[in-house]
């Protein structure tokens, strides 16, 4: 079995005891029922995902995949391609958005070369490369099914590897110029809707 159809396999919905405990705990604080609006909601899902009513964030990261998109060979970007690279040593640098935002969270920032038309000396890019960028999605598929699902499973890995590093919260994101294309193509085969709308 390979680790996406493991993964799949494994996963499985909320652990309803532990929200119903959190959500009786939340409800006895000395506070009106309800008022903490989405924080409570979050409480108790974190609740059943942990299984624990009582959860602590000692340790949190950010994971973001880096890669090129092909398809900016079609002028969608203002842009050039090749500053994916810089903006992912820039992330290296901790000098980007994300790095302050992250280190005024207390959070880790993680920067994986999945895919980027360049190659790094810099030991703070974790090198996954599947390929040197997609291939133009308006010319075929991006990837074949293998890179794709060798993608996921890099993400999977991620994971499994920081929660293994006792990271009790991790967030995702992604870097690569063009990467506004590519995720308006793909909601718009999931939800069947044209690019248009």
């Amino acid at each position: 079995m390979n680790i996406l159809s493991k993964t799949l396999s494994g996963i499985t919905g909320l652990y309803e005891e532990p929200v119903k405990h959190a959500r009786a705990r939340l409800d006895n604080l000395a506070k009106p029922i309800g008022s903490l609006g989405k924080l409570e909601d979050i409480a108790a899902k974190m609740a059943g995902i942990t299984g624990k009513v009582h959860n602590e964030i000692k340790k949190k990261g950010i994971i973001v995949m880096c890669a090129d998109n092909g398809v900016t060979e079609e002028g969608v970007s203002a842009a050039p391609q090749s500053i994916t690279a810089l903006l992912t040593e820039n992330m290296a640098k901790g000098i980007m958005g994300v790095c302050v935002l992250a280190e005024k969270a207390g959070a880790d920032v993680k920067v994986v070369d999945i895919g980027v038309k360049a190659k790094f000396n810099n030991e703070r890019i974790i090198d996954r490369k599947i390929a040197y960028g997609t291939q133009n999605i308006a010319k075929g598929p991006a990837m074949t099914r293998e890179q794709a699902i060798r993608a996921i499973e890099t993400g999977i890995e991620m994971v499994d590897k920081l929660a293994g590093e006792s990271y009790d919260l991790l967030g995702t994101g992604e870097l690569g110029i063009g990467n506004t294309t590519t995720s308006a193509a793909v909601l718009s085969a999931l939800s069947g809707l044209s690019p248009d709308n």
